[in-house]
């Protein structure tokens, strides 16, 4: 099991409009924006936009980019992203960066994206830090610096951003650009995770269940996946089956795990698809069903990127169609997506 890699190039989120909002028509669209009438605060900011007032440019650029009260449209909003950016405003120039660095609205650029993230940088745009850490963690648009990486994810999870404190755990945790800690890890990770995200729940997970960091403890292991996987992680989910199916940290109940490797391997993870082929092929949890046994296994040999359980599940599939009828093995082709053979 790896350590989910929780580096985004994220843009700049909405929160803190209000702090801008400013007494007469500005205020009245913010006002519209809480309440949901993003029709009315377009209304209201669009006009303050092309008399050239930053924020309303800014914010002009928001409703454009998430299609509030508007049509959806990345190049408008880059266009008043730009505006604002030039005028200084932090968040359109973290924004401005974030287009950059995914192609949204313009070609990408990540030496650009870094121009901008600086620039938002020196005006105190915490989410700017983590984004030209990830730039410098994959070496796009700035030389690959791991030790720069892990500056900026300090900087930014300093600051409470829960996806720099989720980077920065995982660079103890992997030991990239500072000495390998998992006590620290751990640490990191808790702050992230008690945030609500999602790697860094999984991530905690991990830790007690290796007991890497902290001491072992499955209970809490089961814990810390359980609220990954209700946030929709496959990788969670896969391992919550597995302390189910295991009985650790929770009585065995083979029942729970065939329901969440069933929502694993919906997701399309490749030992979650091979994990519920065999419960259906020995009826563990499930009542024992060739068809479905045949079709899981056939979805997981499928998996280009997973060698191993590819010839596993791939072995076990072969070893499933000896026990049915040609009937039954087209049933499961069909299912599976695969032609049935002739």
């Amino acid at each position: 099991m790896k350590r989910r890699d929780a580096a985004l190039l994220a843009a700049a989120l909405w929160a803190g409009l209000s702090g801008f909002a400013s007494a007469g028509a500005f205020e009245d669209g913010v006002v519209a924006q809480q309440h949901g009438d993003y029709t009315e605060a377009m209304r209201i900011w669009r006009p303050l936009a092309d008399q050239g007032s930053p924020i309303a440019q800014y914010d002009v650029g928001l409703l454009y980019a998430y299609g509030l009260g508007v049509p959806r449209d990345l190049a408008v909003a880059v266009t008043w992203y730009r505006r604002a950016a030039e005028s200084g405003i932090a968040g359109a120039q973290a924004n401005l960066g974030a287009a950059y660095a995914n192609g949204w609205g313009v070609r990408q650029d990540y030496a650009e994206a870094a121009r901008w993230y600086r620039e938002a940088i020196s005006r105190g745009s915490t989410q700017a830090r983590f984004n030209l850490g990830v730039l410098y963690a994959r070496g796009l648009g700035v030389p690959h610096d791991d030790r720069q990486a892990t500056m900026w994810y300090r900087a930014a999870a300093n600051e409470g951003l829960a996806e720099a404190q989720a980077n920065l755990g995982m660079t103890y945790a992997q030991g990239v650009g500072v000495k390998r800690d998992d006590a620290a890890a751990a640490a990191w990770y808790r702050k992230a995770a008690a945030q609500g995200n999602a790697a860094a729940q999984f991530n905690l997970g991990l830790l007690y269940e290796t007991g890497q960091g902290v001491p072992q403890d499955y209970a809490r292991a089961r814990d810390w996946y359980a609220k990954a996987a209700d946030q929709g992680m496959a990788a969670a989910r896969l391992n919550l089956g597995t302390l189910y199916a295991q009985g650790k940290g929770t009585p065995r109940d083979e029942g729970k795990a065939a329901m969440w490797y069933r929502q694993a391997a919906e997701q399309g993870d490749p030992q979650a698809r091979m994990n519920l082929g065999l419960m259906y092929a020995r009826g563990q949890g499930v009542s024992q069903d060739y068809v479905q046994a045949h079709r899981w296994l056939s979805l997981a040999a499928a998996s280009g990127d997973a060698p191993e359980i590819r010839d596993q599940a791939a072995g076990a599939r072969d070893a499933v169609a000896a026990r049915m009828t040609p009937a039954a093995v087209a049933q499961a082709q069909a299912l599976a997506g695969q032609p049935a053979a002739k």
